[in-house]
């Protein structure tokens, strides 16, 4: 299989879903509403309602949902082969991913910009929201730990990267106060300067390697990287937002876009061959980079290219506050998560062009990998390219670099800078997750304070600095200790398993909506997707309890294992209860689009 055929049939798939079945549900099952004033403009203030260009927004959004997930699922899951995980993005993204952001958000809209709690609580019950508001807690503790160890697995005993990572944070705090105090407005100018410093920091990454003396100062094993990142993630979520977040997130959108539309050229350019077999012999177990089959686990392994419970943090946080317009959900809402599952398709055709011996020596431990009796092929050759052991780097970053290097390094005249690619893919992803990281690490921040602001009230006042300090501190101390309770294996299936759960919310509470805004009849486009998910991952999660936590001993991950199925468990019984009262109470709504169009316009005139 030749990787442009799979870049041309994701197109044309993801464009026809986009043109037939996004617009079905926007026209019969939202019946999407211009004439509506959406609560950017009827609540303006300024601040957090602020009503957006439609490019800004969607460039807003694109970036807030495509975090790491998207490259790294895609690569862990081609264990099983290139076929599942590719059905999967396909299918998965069109009939629940984008359906699941898209219902959100407008429901969000709707009820003017509230978050998923809010209108868990308002669609669903009381007890079904304040459910909601624990098991988004829990996920992002847990997507913190998921996205901290892929970085330690990419980054320890290498100085280089180490060197090249670590100066991404200075660069953002200098871009940050470059623009509030030395030239304010400047955005092109710290542009510039903010990629030429991390394109020099990449570059000057071979002397730091090579000298004797700064090199043992950037060079820490696995567990010192972790906690490095879980201070980081502390600092992050204290320090004002213009200092740090913002501007690393501004730097992080240029990089994401550019280096992206490299890799879709070159993989146009290259033709690469997907190496990696449709099915391999790991299909149903046995293998050494996911302890189970492929069902369950491509579907929660790849918890972000397809589906993904984290976007309705975005879909109902800062995206129903800038719309202008309800149209605008069509393409920002379903077309966003389309332009995802793109990108996690090339992530896929990526690492599976590396020979399938290389992929397993690269995601395997030394004892896995030797289990399975089989010899490296190219990784000697691609190790000396890029200037260091590729062997056992387990979580995805790494494979995922060696493939995206080695497609950049087939373009004409780029053969010697095979190195370069490689710490540059390095720092491309880590950028992306510590980005995620800070910005989860604060977010994480607001609803403990929220959480302790109703045993305590200063705790609810964000701009106490006893609630800041100590709020942050837990948030990062219980990831961090749970990037230390395991490894790659234990703690991705945990990270894919919530999300997913967190998913089965989001489409129970879309349901909801759906029955009650009296178009139930076409409620199956989120109940039957919710569902699958919910069978899928109860399923997932009980084999990592039995098969991989408590025969490890992990009981930290069998607890929340455990928690994250009692609070989904206790939503889908809430959920289903309003699904029954709803379709039993409220009068269906015959009318199409554009009869409700129409009086709405004749209403405002």
């Amino acid at each position: 299989m030749n990787g442009v055929y799979i870049v041309i049939i994701t197109a044309c798939f993801l464009i026809l879903a986009y043109r037939f079945y996004g617009a079905f549900i926007a026209a019969k099952v939202l019946t999407l509403n211009e004439f509506k004033t959406p609560p950017s403009i009827r609540m303006r203030d300024g601040h957090d309602y602020v009503p957006t260009n439609k490019w800004v927004v969607f460039g807003h959004h694109f970036a807030a949902i495509a975090g790491a997930g998207p490259l790294v699922g895609p690569v862990i899951a081609a264990q099983f082969g290139y076929l599942p995980g590719m059905l999967w993005i396909l299918f998965g993204s069109v009939l629940a991913g984008a359906v699941h952001d898209m219902v959100i958000l407008l429901a969000s809209i709707r009820h003017d910009g509230k978050s998923i709690a809010e209108i868990a609580k308002t669609e669903i019950s009381k007890l079904a929201g304040t459910s909601a508001l624990w098991a988004t807690l829990a996920l992002l503790i847990i997507t913190e730990a998921g996205m901290a160890v892929v970085v330690a697995n990419s980054l320890f005993n290498s100085p280089w990267g180490t060197f090249t990572v670590g100066s991404t944070i200075p660069i953002a705090i200098f871009i940050g106060i470059y623009l509030r105090f030395i030239r304010p407005g400047k955005i092109k100018e710290a542009t510039i300067i903010g990629v030429g410093l991390i394109l020099l920091a990449v570059g000057f990454g071979p002397a730091i390697r090579d000298s004797a003396v700064l090199a043992p100062y950037f060079t820490y094993n696995v567990k010192q990287i972790e906690i490095a990142i879980a201070v980081y993630g502390f600092l992050a979520s204290v320090l004002p937002v213009w200092l740090l977040l913002a501007p690393r997130d501004y730097l992080s959108t240029y990089m994401k876009i550019g280096t992206i539309a490299v890799l879709a050229l070159g993989i146009l350019i290259v033709a690469p061959e997907i190496r990696m077999p449709a099915t391999s012999q790991f299909l149903w177990g046995g293998g050494p980079v996911i302890k189970g089959s492929v069902i369950p686990f491509v579907f929660i392994t790849i918890a972000c290219g397809a589906l993904s419970g984290f976007h309705s943090l975005i879909s109902t946080g800062t995206t129903p506050k800038m719309l202008t317009n309800e149209r605008q959900v069509l393409p920002i809402g379903y077309g966003a998560m389309l332009t995802e599952a793109f990108i996690s398709m090339m992530a896929l055709i990526a690492a599976t062009s590396l020979h399938p011996s290389d992929y397993f020596a690269i995601n395997s431990t030394q004892q896995a990998f030797a289990a399975l009796g089989i010899n490296v092929h190219d990784l000697p050759m691609l190790s000396q390219m890029v200037g260091e052991n590729l062997m056992h780097r387990p979580g995805g970053a790494v494979s995922l670099a060696v493939g995206m290097a080695d497609v950049f390094s087939k373009i004409p005249f780029m053969d010697q800078f095979m190195g370069f690619w490689y710490h540059f893919c390095i720092m491309f992803e880590a950028l992306f997750i510590l980005t995620l990281i800070d910005a989860g690490s604060r977010v994480g921040r607001y609803l403990l304070q929220e959480l302790l602001g109703r045993v305590y009230k200063p705790f609810s006042d964000t701009e106490w600095w006893p609630g800041i300090i100590i709020s942050s501190a837990a948030i990062s101390i219980c990831w961090g200790y749970l990037v230390l309770q395991g490894n790659i294996s234990e703690i991705w299936p945990l990270f894919g398993v919530s999300n997913q759960l967190l998913g089965t919310i989001t489409l129970a509470i879309g349901t909801s909506y759906i029955f009650r805004t009296g178009r139930g009849r076409y409620a199956w486009v989120t109940m039957l997707p919710c569902i699958f998910i919910a069978c899928i991952t109860c399923y997932a999660d009980y084999l990592n309890i039995f098969h991989n936590y408590i025969p490890g001993n992990k009981w930290l991950l069998v607890i929340i294992s455990v928690i994250m199925f009692i609070l989904v468990a206790i939503i889908m019984i809430e959920a289903i209860r309003s699904w029954i009262r709803y379709n039993r109470s409220v009068i269906p709504d015959y009318r199409t689009q554009a009869e409700i169009e129409a009086q709405t316009k004749a209403e405002l005139n």
